[in-house]
């Protein structure tokens, strides 16, 4: 018993797989769904990069995340893509459109 706990304990489950002999309240499904949430604030719309200091930065930075989150959950219905293609495909398109600008600004000195 005692290793069956310590290897659910070491496991990346995040305690899931304790053995208890009780049900789990929840089903499997919903519970990657709720990683997939938080991996997405995480790193897609960096909720953990925050660098504010009060509780008020901190909450105005979490409701931007939620924003974005929420932006790029109407984009995956819309397009049937995954957050993560979204995320590189926006950072692609600002990308070629800052060129663009910065071409148009500077003129190409040609050589004579």
């Amino acid at each position: 018993m005692a290793s069956g706990l310590r290897e659910n304990l070491t496991s990346r489950s995040y305690g899931e797989g304790l053995e208890t002999g009780r049900r789990p309240i929840q089903a499997p499904r919903q519970s990657f769904t709720r990683q997939c949430y938080h991996k997405s604030l995480k790193q897609n719309v960096s909720l953990a990069k925050s660098p504010t200091q009060t509780e008020t930065t901190q909450t105005n930075h979490f409701f931007a995340a939620l924003c974005g989150f929420i932006k790029l959950e109407r984009l995956k219905m819309k397009t049937q893509l995954n957050h993560f293609t979204l995320k590189t495909k926006l950072y692609l398109n600002a990308l070629h459109s800052a060129f663009a600008t910065l071409r148009a600004l500077t003129p190409v000195q040609g050589s004579a």
